[in-house]
């Protein structure tokens, strides 16, 4: 008898701890089987369900939980988010802690995963594989994937698994994208028509132009105080490494901006599917024995090589004196002002010495990995399909338009299917974004620009730029930005601080005193204690992997 009494008390027991861990006490988790998903359209789920986020937000951006775009995100699709709104400044360190305490969110928004990131903490199965959701839950990026197939490798990992989704605006694309060409030059054409010269084709030509600029006064102030051509020097929009290509080899860069782009490659190039360094080819030693006699005739300003940032060199085309010839830079405006843009012009790619021309393409990309991640929690609280459908969402072409700029009603207007931009008088735009616009997530295409929303003027006049002079005479490669492993990773950061800093050292100092062909070979000998080999055999594998990838 006593046996019974006990074998029913253990089957109790049992019965009931079985129970009570299919069931969560904790109010701010969702039991798996309390998440029903609607199978299509919204809202998405059938009980109000609510989800940890993590997000930075910048100055002037509100709590994500007022701003009018998730309060109707919420509305529609059911899901409440509980945002934890980091300020941008110290996002990096709190979301370190984060991961770190494995006091996780369901996910990041606009995370700022690096690469190396995704590949930490997608081996330790802190996030998780996203390629399963996306085929299943989240038609929206299954599309944009299928529309654009480079987009979709940008995004996976080595290992060939998706962990994270992309951010970014593709003003144009290909070779006609707004920064396949970041180094734009312009040139002075009042002062060119006051001379009787023509805008230079090639760079014998522009020489000739920068000795008269520096010796016929032609600001007329009776002063010999005229700056023929300036740049700041490895500047990642107005250095003249792309006038490098007049011998046959581009260099362009962003060695100073390098910081705020993730695994840009200055000084690399790639013909016929191999990677090469520019900054060790001969005709990169031509070039430099070129532009360092312009620095001995004082055509170019020495404070190019000095300058820590761009406010200097910008306030210089503003100045009483009214003496800047010619100079680099994204745009004309912001250098000299609106008062005297219409003064200067655009001086397209100019052949070498000897003819020579070739036009290369920026390493940058228009797209950002580690925007959204999702984290083993949301698998835990049976939440990761439904978040991956709210994700979803924000993919949608319209809808992406809106989280980057802000929502119709506030930012937009929409006429004829089109969104339309139309923010309160008064209102800066760069600051009115900040305040209506959680942006970090979502894509908006090149086709989206074209159909969906209209990009602000001064973009659409860069981009025609762009098409009537580089574009057309562009080479075909680029290697873009790689994913390496966590091997490739360790022995990047090992060998590329020390032989960008120095090829950078040596680029100023030649240019700046000249005697690149007494060190020349002495430079080579450097660049291969330095590593360069195996770091040209790191980026032909990722490269060679990325194009691979289906």
């Amino acid at each position: 008898m006593k046996k019974k009494v006990i074998s029913a008390m253990l089957a109790t027991i049992i019965l009931t701890t079985g129970l009570l861990s299919g069931c969560k006490s904790d109010d701010n988790k969702n039991d798996a089987k309390k998440v029903q998903i609607n199978a299509s359209g919204l809202p998405i789920v059938k009980d109000k369900l609510t989800v940890k986020m993590v997000a930075p937000v910048p100055p002037l951006t509100p709590d994500y939980n007022d701003m009018t775009i998730f309060k109707t995100l919420e509305k529609n699709t059911n899901i409440h988010v509980d945002w934890n709104n980091i300020p941008d400044s110290d996002y990096d360190t709190k979301k370190s802690l984060l991961l770190a305490s494995g006091d996780l969110p369901d996910a990041f928004y606009n995370g700022k995963f690096s690469d190396q990131d995704v590949d930490k903490y997608s081996k330790d199965g802190t996030i998780i594989p996203l390629n399963d959701l996306i085929d299943k839950y989240m038609p929206n990026v299954k599309k944009l994937f299928e529309d654009e197939p480079d987009l979709k490798k940008f995004v996976t990992s080595p290992d060939g698994k998706i962990y994270s989704l992309p951010n970014g605006e593709e003003l144009g694309s290909g070779k006609e994208w707004i920064a396949a060409m970041p180094h734009f030059m312009f040139i002075n054409k009042k002062w060119l028509d006051k001379l009787g010269l023509k805008v230079p084709t090639t760079l014998d030509e522009l020489h000739d132009v920068l000795v008269a600029f520096k010796d016929k006064d032609p600001n007329g102030d009776g002063k010999k105080n005229e700056i023929p051509l300036s740049f700041l020097n490895m500047w990642w929009c107005a250095d003249i490494g792309t006038l490098f290509g007049g011998f046959g080899v581009p260099d362009i860069n962003v060695h100073q901006a390098s910081d705020q782009v993730n695994n840009i490659l200055d000084h690399m190039n790639v013909k016929d599917g191999k990677v090469y360094y520019a900054a060790s080819q001969p005709e990169y030693k031509q070039a430099i024995s070129y532009f360092s006699k312009w620095v001995k005739e004082g055509l170019i300003d020495k404070e190019a090589f000095t300058y820590t940032d761009e406010k200097a060199f910008l306030s210089k085309g503003k100045s009483p004196d009214n003496n800047l010839g010619a100079f680099m830079w994204w745009e004309e405006t912001e250098v000299v002002g609106a008062n005297r843009e219409k003064d200067y012009v655009q001086v397209g790619p100019l052949k070498g010495p000897d003819g020579k021309l070739v036009v290369g393409n920026w390493n940058g990309t228009p797209w950002g990995r580690g925007a959204v991640v999702l984290t083993k929690k949301a698998v835990e609280d049976g939440s990761a399909e439904a978040i991956a459908r709210w994700y979803d969402e924000l993919y949608a072409p319209k809808m992406a338009a809106q989280i980057h700029w802000g929502p119709i009603g506030e930012a937009f207007k929409e006429e004829n299917g089109k969104l339309v931009q139309s923010i309160p008088k008064g209102e800066d735009p760069g600051e009115y974004r900040r305040k209506v616009a959680p942006n970090g997530v979502g894509v908006v295409t090149a086709k989206d620009f074209q159909t969906i929303v209209d990009p602000e003027p001064r973009a659409k006049v860069r981009m025609d730029r762009i098409k009537q002079f580089y574009s057309p005479v562009s080479v075909d490669e680029k290697i873009g930005s790689l994913f390496y492993t966590s091997e490739e990773n360790a022995k990047i950061a090992e060998i590329k601080p020390d032989l960008q800093n120095y090829v950078a050292k040596k680029r100023a100092q030649w240019l700046m005193n000249g005697n690149v062909d007494a060190e020349w070979d002495q430079y080579l000998s450097d660049l291969k204690k330095l590593r360069l080999d195996e770091y040209l055999q790191i980026i032909q594998a990722a490269y060679d992997r990325m194009n691979k990838t289906k």
